[in-house]
């Protein structure tokens, strides 16, 4: 799955056109490699993402392409 679409469908970033302006900035790594918005995710990866000063950090445990908003936070692991 995109990171883009990942990062939409876990509820991580509410649009996907956020999303993916985020990865284009350069804002979002996979596994300590910048990542674009096409870049492929699978379960096991580890994303970083900067939101200002702060870095989020999160483990994919799921990958799905329709998840009802409750099990959304089941897809990843908070670092």
């Amino acid at each position: 799955m995109r990171i883009d679409k990942y990062l939409k469908v876990s509820r991580v970033i509410k649009r996907r056109t956020v999303a993916n302006e985020v990865c284009e900035q350069g804002r979002v790594k996979i596994n300590d490699k910048i990542a674009k918005p096409g870049s492929e995710v699978k379960v096991g990866d580890i994303i970083e993402i900067q939101f200002g000063n702060n870095t989020t950090t999160i483990e994919i445990t799921r990958v799905s392409e329709h998840v009802a908003k409750d099990d959304a936070k089941e897809m990843y692991i908070l670092k």
